[in-house]
């Protein structure tokens, strides 16, 4: 086993060594400077940019200024202002001619990022398109053609853009949104597209392999660490499953006209979940969601959640990626002793998106049992609940001896914790000092 682990991890650093030499010397696409509707296009941005963000987007023009392909990491809290980044490097693709494509890891994700998109580019001359379950079979061939003749200029999907029928006629930009939550064979299609086009990829919680090789300088990295203006700390707090907690929860955030997510990651009990959450306030408007649903009942779900014809959305984690629900400032996530670290850290940044106080409640089981490792990580939560601890996080992940399955070659092979294995002898100081391990307490939930 020893050996044939050793045989797969020195394949994968071979390949990746192929493809970033390849890059180094690989001419891409010199985008031109700013154009006057370059301008005119960041100045409909709603907010005023951080300090951070304003550096980043620096940093991501300067790349695709250059004639070597932009292989670039932004790394930022839920929040923080990465699609505005995005959006601005789409737009100067789009302007010197080239095409787009922002790929997601799920279909709510891409739904909500199209939204995006299409409102920010409807005042110019570009078609922005859809590609994801949520589109027919008709309407998905079409798409498909257009990419492929040039009519298409950005498009926003899921794994489906990774399809061997999807080609572009000048592909010049490639957006990876958490490119960690994609599975083996899509990030061999991603490896192919990469060679040559510029690719920005964000995340709120590097894996100890993309972290990794920023820090050393194998990629480039951009963080983004200043918060929005007025934004506070979500207030975090692990409790035993008891309807007595639950119903508080609700009724607080309904009666101050807000909305709430409730996470049930089991499809086959969310019905019951739902309708014991209608017996705890019988006058809220209770929906439900999940990835099993058929594509319109989903989406149907979600538009009705988000324009706020629901009070309470009981889902399983499909809307841990990108959601950006303003008036949704409490989350109940049951059973969160199952869930990893960064999974709940994403989780907990649906709500707390606007100036009023955001509340995440992580239940464990009524008779308070749970394995040391979740104990670690609800802890580890807890503490890092001051704003930007995405970052803070990814360093304590890329200490920990999970083991990197998510990223292994093939099915059959578990591979050790890359980061374990570069930040024992050979990782950049930084990695020395941040996110120190604290002791294990006596837990008490």
């Amino acid at each position: 086993m020893k050996e044939s682990v050793r045989a797969a991890l020195r394949e994968m650093a071979e390949e990746l060594l192929k493809l970033y030499a390849r890059r180094s010397v690989a001419q891409g696409h010199t985008f031109a400077g700013d154009s006057p509707w370059q301008r005119e296009f960041e100045a409909s941005f709603r907010f005023e940019e951080t300090p951070d963000q304003l550096r980043a987007i620096k940093d991501v023009k300067r790349d695709m200024e250059s004639p070597r392909p932009m292989d670039r990491l932004v790394a930022g809290d839920v929040g923080y202002g990465k699609t505005e980044v995005a959006l601005r490097a789409a737009f100067k693709a789009v302007a010197d001619g080239t095409q787009v494509a922002v790929l997601v890891p799920t279909t709510v994700l891409a739904q909500q990022h199209w939204s995006t998109f299409a409102e920010r580019f409807t005042p110019f001359p570009a078609k922005v398109e859809l590609l994801s379950r949520f589109r027919s079979p008709k309407e998905q061939k079409k798409i498909v053609e257009g990419l492929k003749n040039g009519t298409v200029d950005v498009v926003i999907g899921t794994h489906r853009l990774l399809g061997k029928d999807v080609e572009f006629k000048n592909l010049g930009l490639l957006i990876v949104d958490e490119e960690h939550r994609f599975g083996v064979a899509h990030k061999e299609r991603v490896k192919q597209l990469r060679a040559s086009v510029d690719v920005l990829a964000m995340t709120a919680t590097p894996i100890p392999r993309t972290l990794y090789m920023s820090l050393s300088g194998v990629r480039d990295m951009s963080v983004i660490e200043t918060p929005p203006v007025d934004r506070l700390p979500i207030e975090t707090v692990v409790r035993r499953f008891n309807r007595a907690v639950i119903k508080e929860a609700l009724e607080r955030e309904l009666q101050r006209g807000g909305q709430v997510f409730f996470v049930h990651n089991r499809v086959q009990s969310l019905p019951s979940m739902v309708r014991f959450v209608q017996e705890l306030v019988p006058d809220a408007r209770v929906i439900m969601a999940h990835g099993q649903m058929n594509e319109r009942e989903l989406e149907g779900a979600m538009v009705r959640f988000i324009d706020g014809q629901a009070d309470v959305l009981v889902s399983t984690a499909i809307i841990e990626s990108g959601l950006d629900i303003p008036a949704s400032n409490t989350i109940i996530v049951n059973r969160a002793d199952r869930f990893g670290l960064a999974q709940l850290y994403q989780l907990r940044g649906r709500v707390g998106r606007e100036r009023q106080q955001a509340f995440a409640y992580l239940l464990v089981p009524a008779d308070g049992r749970v394995d040391e490792q979740a104990q670690r990580r609800l802890r580890a939560l807890q503490e890092l609940t001051e704003l930007g601890s995405g970052f803070k996080l990814a360093m304590r992940t890329s200490r920990s001896a999970a083991p990197a399955t998510s990223w292994a070659p093939s099915s059959t092979v578990t591979l050790p914790p890359w980061g374990t294995i570069f930040t024992r002898n050979s990782s950049p100081k930084p990695c020395e000092n941040w996110a120190a391990s604290r002791p294990p307490r006596a837990w008490s939930p």
